[in-house]
C-alpha cells in the first residue's frame, strides 16, 4: 500500500510564502468534502489492482512465482515519487496553486495507465501476440508499463491532495482533523466501489465494446471496470480542480542555502538523529507490512486456487473465486471503515495505544494463519463432477475464508492510523516539530518491506510447491514479531493523551 509523504512546511533552499490576506476567514465544509473525494477515485483504482490484476497478469502467461515482481512499482514510486512531488508542490509558484497542477497531471495520467492496461490485451494481438492459453509478450509489456505508470500517478495524487486539505484547513487543528476523517471515508467507499466492481461477473455487458477475441469476459470485466475507474476519477478531480480555487504562492530565497536539494538533506540526516522511539517504531512498523503485503498481493489468487480450487484458463471456476475474493474485500472495507472511526475510541479506552497495536496485529496473525485451515478444509471437503472438474466450496468454506477478510478489516484500520499518529507524536515528544518528515521516514518502513515481499514472496511459494500458503505463514510470524515489540519495545508516548488519528 502508498503512504503520503508530502509536507507543506516548505523549508531547505526556499521558504514558502503566503499571502496572507488573501487567505479565505473559514474553508466551508464543502470544498473539504470535494477535495476529499478523489481519495475514492484513487482508491476504486488500487481496490481493482489489489483484487483483479495478479489474476489478470497470469492470464496473460506471467508465470505465478513472477507476477509479484510486477507490484514493486507501488514500493519503488512510494520511495521516489511522493516525496518528490510532494517537496515540488511545496514550492509550486504556478497561477493555478501549489497542489491543483500535480493533482490534476495525476488525474490524467491514471486515466493514460489504465486504457493500457485494460487494452493491453487487443494491443498485444494486433502487433503480433497469439490467441490461446499461451505467454503474450507484447501485451504483457504494455501491460507492465500501463501498471508502472499507474501507480507513479497515483503517487502524484495522493501527497498533493493530503496537503491541499491541509491548506484549506489553514492550520486549524479540529478542521485538519476533520479533512483527514473525510479522506479516510472516501478511501473506504472507494475500496467498496471497487471491490464490488471487481466481484460482478456481467459488467462488460455494460460495455459491449470490450469483448473481442484478444480479450475474454474476464479481461472485457476488467476492462470495464477500469473504464468506471477513469470516469469516477475525472468527474471527482474535475469538480475539485474546478470549485476549490487555491492561493498562488510566492517564494524567496534564503541567505546561504541557494543549490542545497532539502528533501534529501533533511532525510538523510533524519535517518542519522532517529530518537529510540523512531527507531522501534520504524522496526514494528516494518515487521507489520511484511505480515501484510503477502495477502494484500495474493488474497484473491489464494480464494480462487486454494479455496476455490481453481486454475488460470480453466471452466470458470478460478473465475468465481476471483470474484468472490473481491466480494470478500468489500466486506472488509466496510469493517475497516467502521473501524477507522472507532480507532481512536479505542485507544483512549485502552489508555495505551501500543496495546492497541500489538492486539491486532496478534489479530492479524492468528487470521493469516486462519488461511491454513479453510485451505485445508476445502480440499478435503472439495467435490468433483463426472469429468473430474472441481465444483464449488461448500457454504462453510466459503464463510470461513470470507469471515477471515471481514476479521482483517480491524488491524488494517490501525495499520493505516496508528503507526503515522506514533510518527507526528514521538516527533512532539522530541522537540523536532518535523511531523512530516517522521512520516517521509516512516514511509521508507512501509515500502521497503514490500520490496522484499515482492521480491521473495513468489520464489518463495514455488520453492514449497506453489500456491500462497508459504507466503502466508511468514507473514503470520512476522505480525505476531511486531505485536510484541509493540507491547514490550515501544515507547508510551509522552504525549499519549493527545493521540490524534489522521
Amino acid at each position: 500500500m502508498e503512504v503520503g509523504t508530502s509536507s507543506s512546511s516548505g523549508g531547505g533552499a526556499f521558504e514558502v510564502e503566503q499571502d496572507l490576506e488573501a487567505l479565505p476567514e473559514e474553508t466551508p465544509l464543502w470544498k473539504l468534502t470535494v477535495v476529499s473525494a478523489i481519495a475514492a477515485g484513487v482508491q476504486f483504482g488500487w481496490a481493482l489492482q489489489l483484487s483483479l490484476l495478479t489474476p489478470y497478469v497470469q492470464l496473460l502467461g506471467i508465470p505465478h512465482k513472477f507476477s509479484s515482481l510486477i507490484w514493486l512499482c507501488g514500493p519503488i514510486s512510494g520511495l521516489i515519487v511522493q516525496p518528490l512531488v510532494g517537496y515540488y508542490s511545496d514550492n509550486c509558484t504556478n497561477r493555478f496553486g501549489r497542489r491543483r497542477p500535480f493533482i490534476f497531471s495525476g488525474a490524467l495520467l491514471v486515466i493514460f495507465a489504465v486504457i493500457l492496461i485494460g487494452f493491453a490485451a487487443d494491443i498485444g494481438h494486433s502487433t503480433g501476440d497469439p490467441l490461446g492459453k499461451v505467454t503474450k509478450p507484447r501485451a504483457t509489456v504494455i501491460f507492465i508499463v500501463g501498471f508502472w505508470i499507474l501507480d507513479v500517478a497515483n503517487n502524484m495524487l495522493q501527497g498533493p491532495c493530503r496537503a491541499l486539505l491541509a491548506d484549506l484547513s489553514g492550520g486549524d487543528g479540529s478542521k485538519t482533523r476533520l479533512a483527514n476523517t473525510l479522506f479516510s471515508f472516501f478511501m473506504a467507499v472507494g475500496n467498496i466501489g471497487g471491490y464490488a466492481a471487481g466481484a460482478q461477473s456481467t459488467l462488460y455487458k455494460s460495455f459491449s465494446f470490450t469483448l473481442t477475441d484478444a480479450c475474454d469476459v474476464y479481461c472485457a470485466n476488467l476492462k470495464s471496470c477500469f473504464i468506471i475507474s477513469a470516469i469516477l476519477l475525472l468527474i471527482v478531480t474535475a469538480v475539485a480542480v474546478t470549485c476549490v480555487s487555491e492561493v498562488q504562492y510566492t517564494r524567496k530565497a534564503v541567505e546561504g542555502e541557494e543549490g542545497k536539494v532539502p528533501f534529501v538533506g533533511e532525510l538523510l540526516g533524519a535517518f542519522k538523529n532517529l530518537p529510540r522511539p523512531m527507531l522501534i517504531l520504524l522496526v514494528v512498523t516494518a515487521l507489520n507490512w511484511i505480515a501484510w503485503f503477502p495477502f494484500l498481493l495474493y488474497d484473491t489468487d489464494w480464494m480462487a486456487r486454494e479455496v476455490y480450487g481453481g486454475e488460470v484458463n480453466d471452466n470458470g471456476l478460478y473465475d468465481k473465486g476471483v470474484r468472490a475474493g473481491a466480494l470478500g474485500l468489500m466486506l472488509q472495507s466496510v469493517v475497516l471503515g467502521f473501524m477507522s472511526i472507532g480507532v481512536e475510541l479505542v485507544a483512549r479506552q485502552l489508555g495505551d495505544v501500543k496495546m492497541l497495536w500489538g492486539g491486532v496485529n496478534f489479530i492479524l496473525a492468528i487470521g493469516l494463519a486462519l488461511t491454513v485451515a479453510v485451505t485445508k478444509a476445502a480440499t478435503h471437503s472439495r467435490k468433483f463432477d463426472a469429468h473430474g472438474n472441481p465444483l464449488l466450496p461448500n457454504s462453510s468454506v466459503k464463510a470461513g475464508a470470507l469471515a477471515i477478510f471481514c476479521v482483517l478489516g480491524i488491524p488494517l484500520a490501525v495499520t493505516f492510523s496508528i503507526p503515522f499518529a506514533l510518527a507526528c507524536i514521538y516527533s512532539s515528544d522530541a522537540g523536532s516539530g518535523q511531523a512530516g518528515l517522521s512520516l517521509g521516514v516512516l514511509n521508507l518502513a512501509i515500502v521497503v518491506p514490500q520490496m522484499f515481499v515482492s521480491f521473495l514472496s513468489g520464489p518463495w511459494d514455488a520453492l514449497f510447491g506453489g500456491g500462497n500458503l508459504p507466503a502466508f505463514i511468514v507473514g503470520a510470524v512476522s505480525a505476531a514479531a511486531s505485536g510484541i515489540l509493540a507491547i514490550t519495545m515501544l515507547p508510551k508516548p509522552q504525549s499519549d493523551g493527545k493521540l490524534m488519528i489522521p
